[in-house]
């Protein structure tokens, strides 16, 4: 995975997508089944060599792109503080998850058998979030401390509901390792953000045209 601007803004524009989504299906009870495939599809990505092709191209990022700029440059106290929260989360979590090799295999297998259950169900069918969904239970709830979801009960008290967000929540966390691969850290965040932001402008500029 190159170091470079583009690929930590394209895997940060995921992370922002993913957490964007969790907060819709929280309180509306639906996200856009397209957004969805595009996520779910980043975790069966194994062999994807570019971030573009882990989604698809980056046409299918529009969505995390808009949400990264507007949390980046927005005033403080216009900022999401649902998705800023989720997104923080999930990267703390990324890094607990790399220092265990064991959760890792784990999360790996849990993985492997649900894309190959979406060869004959397809990727987001209910069957394969529910496997995906038990999988980041089995893994990343259990490294502690545990991301608490806000939302309308009725939504999250739906167990598809709650299977798509541990879902979404997985593809935050390939998203994050995407982000650490490309070169990205905390400090990196705080010191390239200029630069970060310029290469998601252009990024999404270019898809609009």
């Amino acid at each position: 995975m190159e170091s470079s601007n583009r690929n930590r803004a394209l895997a940060l524009a995921a992370l922002f997508q993913s957490a964007a989504m969790v907060k819709e299906i929280a309180w509306h009870g639906r996200c856009d089944l397209d957004q969805l495939q595009t996520m779910v599809g980043s975790l069966f990505a194994f062999e994807a060599n570019t971030i573009e092709s882990v989604y698809g191209g980056v046409d299918n990022l529009e969505r995390g792109l808009r949400t990264l700029l507007e949390q980046i440059q927005s005033p403080a106290h216009h900022v999401d503080g649902e998705i800023s929260r989720y997104v923080i989360s999930v990267l703390y979590l990324e890094r607990k998850l790399m220092k265990n090799p064991e959760m890792i295999k784990t999360l790996r297998d849990g993985v492997d058998v649900a894309s190959h259950q979406s060869e004959a169900f397809g990727i987001t069918h209910e069957n394969i979030m529910a496997r995906l969904g038990e999988t980041y239970q089995n893994t990343i709830s259990q490294l502690g401390p545990r991301i608490v979801v806000q939302g309308d009960q009725s939504h999250l008290g739906n167990s598809n509901n709650a299977a798509r967000i541990r879902t979404l929540l997985l593809a935050g966390i390939r998203a994050a390792v995407l982000w650490r691969q490309a070169g990205g850290s905390r400090w990196r965040l705080i010191f390239s953000r200029n630069a970060i932001v310029a290469e998601a402008k252009g990024i999404l500029d270019r898809i609009v045209e």
